[in-house]
């Protein structure tokens, strides 16, 4: 039950948490935090005709907003709790956040990580003093494992999403942004297992509660979307996405009862979409987002186009540097910017040359060239010829596709 009047949310277990606690929280992060204003985007606004800003969270200590929650709640554990030691299970930004928490409190740490974590994540939180252990494909696998752990040595658990202290952590966030652009209309949030949203949503409804909050999560992991549709909480058989930061298959209990509440509206992005969105923040403002990172960013396209006010939570940056050149170019490619394709040509000179000037007239970038005798096999008079080039876009590509046709020579598109 919301009592909007007190600023306070009743629990189904029969405990209340209001805004003073979020304000709270947010005086106990103050001496850890870095702070993160927001970033207007007019590449951004002119794809989804809204306004937007960017809360850039990949900034932070830690590289991600995890620090929130995790520090909120470390820092609350009495000195007989703090002596026994923590564990988490994570898929790694809450395993940086517990490990930097943790090392500033003076408290023993130990995560659990899945055993596909980027390396990236697994030695920054081990650069903490933290214990790792790799366990498992899935965050839901390490949790299982953090579990028996936290049974066997008596360690306090420090639940990346689905507690109190963590979410409140979290909803720091919504005081940020609200005191920065009061006017705000939307806050579009990545979702995972829902702490992050939970607490937001629930901190600035308090506030402001004609603000709309978006939740977006990508469409191998919808396990919120899934279970707001079914009116309870549905676990997934198995979660597909790079997002490894939101790929999480069950949401949490408590999480759960703040998004029916607080959030008006969950939607999901694809693979490509998240892609798109890490190439232009990357190209447009110089930030880096790993996957889960940028999916608010990616479900821009997902609301209508009423000239808003929109802030996109960018929630983290911990992308292993050896993927980034693979995310580029499969980026570049969602977004028609670089082009493949064949040709098979005549084996006489001066028709390599009659693809490059076409190319060259159409302002079309040669990156890569193969010149093939042994590929078409009908004809001994005959080669193909395999080109990669650069362009502006889709429209650019549909451009050289029409040229060469009109010139009476046809192309075979790879990507």
């Amino acid at each position: 039950m919301v009592d909007f009047k007190n600023k306070k949310f009743n629990l189904p277990n029969g405990a209340s948490v209001s805004i003073d606690d979020v304000y709270l929280a947010g005086e106990n992060l103050q001496p850890v935090l870095k702070k993160t204003e927001l970033i207007q985007s007019p590449v951004f606004s002119s794809e989804c005709g809204n306004q937007v800003f960017i809360k850039p969270e990949n900034l932070q200590v830690t590289g991600a907003f995890k620090i929130r929650g995790a520090y909120n709640k470390i820092s609350k554990l009495t000195d007989e709790e703090k002596q026994r030691g923590v564990i988490a299970s994570s898929a790694g930004n809450h395993a940086q956040g517990v490990g930097y928490a943790a090392q500033l409190l003076g408290v023993k740490a130990t995560v659990v990580m899945p055993a596909t974590t980027p390396i990236i994540k697994v030695e920054a939180t081990r650069s903490f003093g933290t214990k790792v252990v790799l366990h498992g494909d899935s965050y839901d696998e390490a949790y299982k494992k953090a579990v028996e752990l936290q049974i066997a040595n008596d360690y306090v658990f420090v639940h990346p999403f689905d507690d109190l202290d963590v979410l409140l952590g979290q909803g720091t966030l919504a005081l940020e942004v609200l005191n920065e652009l009061d006017d705000v209309d939307v806050i579009m949030v990545p979702v995972g297992g829902g702490g992050i949203i939970s607490g937001i949503a629930f901190a600035a409804k308090m506030i402001k509660p004609t603000i709309k909050i978006i939740g977006v999560e990508p469409d191998g992991a919808c396990c919120i979307k899934e279970s707001l549709d079914k009116a309870k909480i549905i676990e997934l058989d198995k979660v597909d996405t790079f997002a490894d930061g939101a790929a999480v298959k069950k949401p949490g209990s408590l999480t759960f009862e703040f998004i029916r509440e607080f959030v008006d509206e969950v939607v999901s992005v694809s693979d490509f979409e998240i892609l798109e969105a890490i190439l232009l923040l990357m190209e447009k403002h110089k930030l880096v987002a790993e996957g889960a990172g940028a999916l608010s960013l990616a479900g821009l396209k997902k609301i209508p186009a009423e000239n808003k006010k929109v802030v996109c939570l960018v929630s983290g940056g911990n992308i292993d540097i050896s993927t980034i050149s693979a995310i580029i170019n499969r980026a570049l490619m969602a977004r028609g910017r670089l082009f493949c394709f064949t040709v098979d040509l005549p084996d006489k000179p001066g028709e390599l040359l009659h693809v490059a000037t076409i190319l060259a007239d159409l302002n079309a970038n040669v990156i890569k060239l193969d010149h093939n005798q042994s590929k078409v096999m009908d004809s001994l008079k005959r080669v193909q010829l395999e080109v990669t080039v650069e362009t502006n876009g889709h429209k650019h590509v549909q451009e050289i596709e029409t040229e060469f046709n009109r010139q009476g020579i046809e192309i075979h598109k790879i990507y």
